[in-house]
């Protein structure tokens, strides 16, 4: 895809070091480039859907193309069960215990004080007859255990019934809480997967290309679809030695190519810092006009300028 810009760039190169000895206010010759958009996904898959064709135009946010996301979307499913598990989890963990088990613990807890009841008759009748001699001291102690027994048991009923109306302890509570948020943070992370199968337009752009076709395996990160943007084409073109000083960054040339227009403008906005073909010799005078310069420059207004295509460059003049 990028063959063409280099034939260019080659082609332009040779014209500069062929006409080292023409008039320095010789039009320069280049080519247009695009700063191309290029929409990929970030993990791979099969090309399920492609939207859109060479050549069209497109919206930002229309869909371009979708890769298979079975895997994915199992994945998600499976992390929003986890999600709800765990949030259900920390739910009951702030509740008390059910209508029914409360009810039951109210009925163990009318026996035990019915057992009390008991006991504590049968400890007063018995007390009276060992006074009078009919019982002896041993039963009356069975008894006061037996009694004292009931009691304690009527006491824990009461405890766990009012801790049936309570929820669990604060650590228990914040734990449950912690997992449902990280079981959360695995569903969107999840999720994020899934989208990322289905890419849409991030700008608007014309398709200037599609490089895979519905069930072809698309590696993690390759680009599926290339975008031009509006106002994505520039002009680089390359600029001898003796007038690197009239290709001043900000400044105005003049552009020409077949087809176009009069009156085309461009304006510099890069220059090497570095000089390009040069002979591999000590520089002196004569080596000094083999030198060129890679400069850019961005076209005032919306160009007609297609990727590849051959321009001519005018400087301004040393004057200005």
């Amino acid at each position: 895809m990028n063959a063409l810009p280099r034939r260019a760039a080659a082609l332009a190169a040779l014209l500069f070091l062929a006409g080292c000895g023409q008039r320095t206010d010789a039009p320069l010759a280049g080519y247009a480039e695009a700063e191309l958009v290029y929409v990929a996904a970030s993990a791979g898959g099969t090309l399920r859907t492609l939207h859109v064709r060479r050549g069209d135009a497109v919206q930002a946010g229309q869909p371009l193309f979708a890769l298979d996301a079975d895997a994915e979307a199992l994945s998600r499913e499976a992390a929003d069960e986890r999600r709800a598990a765990a949030e259900s989890q920390a739910d009951d963990l702030r509740k008390g215990k059910r209508p029914l088990e409360r009810a039951a613990l109210d009925a163990q807890l009318a026996q035990a004080r019915a057992a009390l009841v008991a006991s504590e008759s049968a400890l007063k009748r018995q007390r009276a007859l060992v006074e009078q001699g009919f019982v002896s001291a041993a039963r009356l102690d069975e008894l006061v255990a037996a009694r004292d027994a009931d009691a304690a048991r009527v006491h824990e009923l009461e405890a766990e019934r009012r801790l049936a109306d309570e929820a669990a302890r604060a650590d228990a509570v914040a734990a449950a809480a912690a997992s449902a948020r990280g079981a959360g943070a695995d569903a969107a992370l999840a999720r994020w997967h899934e989208d990322q199968k289905a890419r849409n337009a991030p700008v608007a752009a014309q398709v200037y290309d599609t490089l895979y076709r519905p069930g072809e395996w698309v590696p993690a990160g390759s680009p599926v679809v290339v975008l031009l943007p509006p106002g994505a084409v520039k002009l680089r073109f390359f600029v001898p030695e003796a007038l690197l000083a009239r290709a001043q960054v900000g400044a105005s040339v003049a552009v020409a190519c077949d087809g176009c227009p009069a009156g085309l403008t461009a304006r510099i906005g890069h220059v090497s810092p570095e000089a390009e073909y040069t002979p591999p010799v000590i520089y002196s005078n004569e080596s000094r006009s083999k030198l060129v310069f890679r400069a850019e420059a961005w076209p005032d207004g919306v160009s007609a300028l297609k990727p590849g295509q051959p321009v001519q460059v005018s400087l301004p003049d040393a004057a200005r």
